[in-house]
């Protein structure tokens, strides 16, 4: 393995990321209950509108607004959280008959914002609906925090096994001279640029992730909320970390450096599942920290195979290597039962059922990561078999022809390992595409939008309130609509005169008028105070039905309004 093969597979990792994300990326918090409920149709306007999120919720300044029926933003304030719950107060609509629309852009737990909106009623649906802000987030932002977490892993990798090996099993030969350590520093020393890059990146960028703009719409403010927000510390305290690690791997005669290197990279790996789906999930302590032993085992794994490869390998004599290669067979056998064991609980955890495999975005992706580790784990297999082989050789002049008198089997575990490594970047790469993606367990955890069992709506003029419905919709006469009237501020009107047609022009059928009457008065309240009206309606036909409602207050006051009913 040289250099150019090392660079070759890291670009064709972070080719994957690039043609990995087709669309943005997903939310991975959903709506799980709100008052009023979604779709819903209430009897009076409430005060405030609570939204309730599968887990934990940040907001974003400015993204959360109500809007009345007639177009006017009711929010009064900013939200206020409660754990998972974000509250909205409202103020009194001038018109608070109809459709209100919900709009919300927040950002969860697992750092991914999250975009929508839903609408309810109040008395009866209307016909305005104002346009909801979706998840929507700019591609070169999604395709830029893939990238920027595919470099914190490489980075991680380039890191961590080779420093494990020059802590452990580089031979003192090479360690007192220049030349021995250059090679494995080169690499720890870039691998620590690629975590430091790959953090400062993923801070720049989550401004705009979280707010909808480019990668170059970060602000002051922006950059502030994410700073100050689990997502900001995790990643400074991934910085901090990279500060103390790089000084400690450079002085040798400092005293319990193992044990300060551990501490510090037991601190820095943590980040990773801190800004992440493991800290949002329904067990947050198993799954933080079966992701903290998945990525440090796939760090050592990857970076150890690596730098054995690249350096060891080609300066190690046969003594030394006669020593280090079973040794380092049995850390890669550890670390890949780790790496399987992390990630068969966090698949046990983040997928709800075992069908959520193949039918979910996640799974799918969890199926293709695991076939790739598959495949990875087969060509391992041959360059364990090799390994044992070649550690058992004889003599000669140099390290192949000594431990192997045919060059064969160098020659096979090279390719085994050149061809295990350019799989795991994009096994990488796979991964930095799965945090991106929705855990199936958010599958199914949505509320259910409440579907009216009637033909409900709301019709407005500059002189009253219309408020309706029909049940059942079908054909035939027996439908029942019933009908209540308001003044625009929503107070009851008393009616004059009350008439409806019926008219379905595709099959030309003419207005067709249906009685109506008002209804029986309450003992010592008017008739035309109540300003109800019920009656048959008849749709002999299916098809779009227009629907005209004729109504006069007054002598001189009448207006029309028109509805269109879809009957099956």
């Amino acid at each position: 393995m040289t250099w150019v093969r090392l660079v070759a597979a890291m670009m064709l990792g972070a080719l994957v990321v690039l043609i990995g994300p087709v669309s943005p990326a997903s939310a991975h918090a959903v709506i799980v209950d709100t008052v009023p409920a979604r779709g819903s149709v209430v009897g009076a306007a409430p005060t405030a509108v609570t939204v309730t999120f599968s887990e934990p919720v940040r907001l974003v300044p400015g993204k959360v607004k109500v809007v009345a029926p007639d177009g006017t933003v009711i929010t009064a304030g900013e939200p206020t959280l409660d754990g998972a719950a974000m509250v909205i107060p409202i103020t009194p609509a001038q018109r608070p008959l109809g459709t209100y629309t919900v709009s919300y852009r927040v950002v969860s737990a697992d750092s991914h914002p999250v975009g929508g909106g839903f609408s309810y009623s109040v008395g009866a649906r209307s016909t305005f609906e104002d346009a909801v802000s979706g998840d929507s987030v700019d591609r070169g932002v999604t395709i830029g925090i893939s990238v920027a977490k595919y470099l914190g892993y490489a980075g991680l990798t380039l890191l961590v096994g080779p420093a494990l090996l020059m802590l452990g099993l580089w031979p003192r030969r090479l360690l007192r001279t220049p030349a021995g350590r250059r090679g494995p520093r080169i690499m720890m020393f870039t691998g620590a640029g690629l975590v430091a890059l790959g953090a400062l990146a993923g801070i720049w960028l989550q401004a705009p992730y979280a707010n909808g703009g480019g990668p170059l719409d970060a602000t002051a403010a922006g950059l502030r909320d994410v700073l100050i927000s689990q997502f900001g510390f995790a990643h400074l305290g991934r910085l901090v970390a990279l500060a103390l690690a790089v000084p400690l791997l450079v002085v040798k005669a400092l005293r319990w450096r193992g044990l300060a290197l551990g501490v510090v990279a037991a601190g820095g790996l943590i980040t990773w599942p801190l800004a992440g789906h493991p800290i949002a999930s329904r067990m947050p302590v198993v799954t933080v920290f079966a992701d903290l032993v998945h990525l440090a085992a796939m760090a050592v794994w990857l970076g150890g195979l690596i730098a054995l490869v690249a350096f060891l390998l080609r300066r190690a004599n046969a003594r030394e290597l006669r020593i280090i290669l079973p040794v380092w067979s049995r850390w890669a056998v550890l670390a890949v039962y780790c790496l399987i064991a992390g990630g068969v609980i966090q698949v046990m955890v983040e997928v709800g059922a075992v069908s959520q495999l193949v039918t979910t975005r996640f799974g799918q992706l969890i199926l293709a990561k695991t076939a790739l580790l598959g495949v990875v784990l087969a060509f391992a297999g041959v360059a364990r078999t090799l390994v044992h082989r070649l550690s058992a050789g004889g003599a000669g002049t140099g390290w192949t022809a000594r431990l192997a008198p045919n060059a064969a089997p160098v020659t096979w575990l090279r390719r085994s390992v050149a061809v295990e490594v350019a799989l795991t970047a994009v096994v990488l790469a796979a991964s930095a595409v799965l945090v991106q993606t929705t855990p199936s367990r958010a599958v199914g955890e949505e509320s259910p939008v409440v579907v009216p069992e009637t033909f409900s709506e709301t019709l407005t003029s500059p002189i009253y309130t219309l408020q309706f419905e029909i049940y059942p919709v079908q054909r035939g006469e027996n439908n029942t609509l019933h009908g209540a009237i308001y003044t625009p501020e929503g107070k009851p009107l008393p009616v004059q005169e009350f008439r409806v047609t019926a008219a379905l022009a595709s099959a030309g059928l003419e207005p067709i008028d249906q009685p109506m009457a008002i209804l029986d008065p309450v003992p010592g309240q008017s008739t035309t105070d109540l300003g109800h009206v019920i009656g048959p309606v008849n749709f002999p036909l299916p098809g779009e039905w227009t629907v005209k409602f004729t109504i006069r207050i007054s002598e001189i006051d009448q207006a029309t309004v028109t509805a269109v009913v879809k009957v099956p």
